[in-house]
């Protein structure tokens, strides 16, 4: 009733065949994702440093160094550009970064990291007054 194929498909499966671009895995993914909320953490902590030095903010921006340097494989560290908001804004800024990288820290069971933006959350949080946290 049917006559078989007898020319070659012009269609072609994925199957045994290499892809021209790179694909990555979902951790690669997280990865690269939780790298970017620390990076821009970090820049706002220097920002923070740069305004009101404080030993806990040194430690904080060590700390997050090492897990970006961890994540990337190296990191670049930009100035920190001297930024005219008040402090109580870049403590909200950094507050929101915190809770970001926290959500992708979870979701890749990354318990140290975790733990370190949880940290950077409550600090920022206790710098802000609590009406103002409350309306973000």
């Amino acid at each position: 009733m049917y006559e078989p194929i007898r020319t070659k498909s012009v269609h072609s499966t994925m199957a045994g065949t290499t892809s021209d671009f790179p694909h990555r895995t979902r951790e690669e993914e997280l990865d690269i994702q939780l790298a970017g909320h620390l990076a821009a953490l970090l820049a706002v902590t220097d920002e923070l440093r740069a305004q009101t030095p404080s030993a806990d903010l040194d430690t904080a921006a060590e700390r997050l160094a090492e897990q970006v340097t961890r994540l990337r494989g190296g990191l670049v560290r930009a100035v920190p550009a001297t930024d005219p908001r008040a402090p109580e804004a870049l403590h909200q800024r950094a507050h929101t970064l915190a809770g970001r990288a926290l959500v992708v820290a979870a979701s890749r069971a990354d318990t140290a990291v975790a733990i370190l933006t949880a940290e950077r959350m409550d600090a920022h949080a206790a710098a802000l007054d609590p009406r103002e946290l409350a309306s973000h």
